[in-house]
């Protein structure tokens, strides 16, 4: 009788043992990915400032400056710095597995890859920005803006260089979980482009032309540190990134993740670009543009800090399917959508209570504030949206599904967000409400086909196949039972 009645108070200890374990775990990841979101978060929050500080600096010396510069800026992201950063999100896919396989030589040749690639495709590139001037022409722009804004991306092309080196180096360090040397040299590079551009704008009277130097300089020194860290360091020993024939062999794997990377990040970047300009199509177009710009400017902003999150991701889910520990990578990948998931709540609800409030820091205008606070509910929306994107696009990466990404993107957004936006806006007269209500429309099915997909991955199945991917000759081959 005795035996009977301990053997399931033995089976009812074991199993809340078990559970406490699997808590335990759970706390250690989301340790360990909030614990690399926050550094994150101030290095992309230092390179975006790279080019907002331009922008206000310039914008101190005219009106006329300030619209030139937008605009370059704007059409600069789209047709140059968006591709590169989509295309170096390869790297988080191949080194993140490579250095969780403990395939540490790959890292420095996939990065090399990455780099010379980079480098090759900018060129082209900085051609169509030769032309950028008559490109905005074409596409009806004000002549005196739009000749600005070529000026500005002309002076603009050494940044292209800069910003392929820098980009490569940023996911190699990132995919060994090295966050505070890149810490270090965004702050740096920062701290040197302010009175840099100050400089070059109003006391020597380059214009937009020093901005845009300026901004090149400061990649090119951004760059330029990581380099020499990776090169002295003794953490890097392993991993150093050498000179070699292997770019023409990793060539085929690295396009492989590339193309749909920069397809990932270029079409959602589009996407915006696009209802900004469908704004200008409104009756009154100033006060509809500035609106959406303002929305616009406050989405990107929180974009470059959630996307931390979204980097933690992706470098731990590619570590622990690169080591074989698919209950490890499930756990980083849960991780990151509870720690997205509670961030937008906070920013969501701190925006919707000062609704009122924070347009001020955009106008003084009675119209435009009023009307920006009415669109607030929906930019609150939009950002709940953002925060749970970042973290799934990040476990995209990681996994290798930049594919499956890119076909997510065109979806939710040409055949669903901007329709559904020119219905509501110009058919249903809800005008520059309906063109954001109609993004947020394609963020919403966007999130949930990730969530879906992710939901039911087999994460066994992803281990091997990233075992497979880089090589290993040891594909560690698990039971579903490790999940259970």
């Amino acid at each position: 009788m005795k035996k009977s009645i301990e053997a399931p108070l033995l089976l009812k200890n074991t199993k809340n043992s078990q559970e406490e374990d699997k808590e335990k775990i759970r706390w250690e990841k989301m340790k360990k990915v909030a614990s690399m979101a926050a550094p994150m978060v101030a290095v992309n929050m230092s390179q975006y400032l790279l080019q907002a500080t331009s922008t206000m600096i310039v914008g101190h010396k005219s009106e006329l400056a300030l619209a030139g510069i937008a605009l370059g800026s704007s059409f600069a992201n789209v047709t140059g710095f968006g591709i590169l950063f989509g295309l170096s999100g390869s790297l988080e896919t191949l080194c993140g597995q490579a250095y969780g396989a403990k395939q540490y030589h790959k890292l420095g040749s996939y990065t090399f890859t990455s780099i010379v690639f980079l480098l090759m495709i900018s060129v082209p590139i900085s051609i169509v920005w030769m032309f950028m001037n008559q490109i905005l022409l074409l596409l009806h722009q004000d002549p005196q803006i739009a000749e600005l804004a070529g000026v500005y991306c002309l002076w603009l092309v050494p940044a292209l260089f800069g910003y392929s080196v820098l980009e490569s180096l940023v996911r190699y360090f990132q995919s060994q979980s090295l966050i505070y040397p890149m810490v270090l040299s965004s702050l740096a590079a920062l701290s040197f482009h302010v009175p840099l551009c100050w400089l070059m704008v109003h006391v020597f009277d380059y214009g937009a032309k020093g901005a845009a130097a300026s901004i090149g300089i400061s990649y090119w020194l951004n760059a330029v540190f990581l380099w020499v860290y990776m090169k002295r360091s003794s953490r890097c020993v392993e991993t150093r990134i050498y000179m070699s024939k292997d770019v023409f062999v990793h060539t085929n794997i690295f396009f492989q993740f590339a193309i749909p990377s920069a397809m990932m990040c270029c079409l959602e970047w589009l996407a915006f670009e696009v209802i900004t300009l469908l704004s200008g199509l409104l009756p009154n177009s100033k006060l509809e543009t500035s609106v959406i710009s303002i929305c616009l400017t406050t989405s990107s902003l929180h974009y470059n800090l959630v996307n931390g999150i979204g980097d933690a991701a992706s470098t731990n889910v590619a570590n622990e399917l690169g080591a074989g520990n698919p209950r490890g990578a499930r756990d980083s990948a849960a991780a990151a959508f509870v720690i997205a998931a509670v961030e937008s709540v906070i920013v969501s609800s701190s925006l919707y209570l000062s609704r009122s409030v924070w347009p001020y820091a955009y106008s003084n205008v009675d119209e435009v504030i009023g009307y920006v606070t009415d669109i607030t509910p929906i930019l609150c929306i939009s950002i709940l949206m953002d925060s749970f994107l970042t973290a799934l696009s990040g476990i995209v990466r990681g996994t290798g599904w930049q594919k499956i990404g890119a076909y997510v993107n065109i979806t939710s957004y040409y055949v669903i967000g901007i329709p559904v936006g020119l219905l509501l806006c110009f058919h249903l007269h809800f005008n520059g409400k309906g063109l954001w209500a109609g993004l947020v429309t394609g963020s919403a099915v966007q999130t949930l086909i990730l969530f879906i997909v992710i939901g039911f991955t087999n994460w066994n199945k992803e281990a091997i196949k990233a075992r497979e991917r880089i090589g290993d000759e040891k594909v560690w081959r698990h039971d579903d039972s490790l999940l259970n």
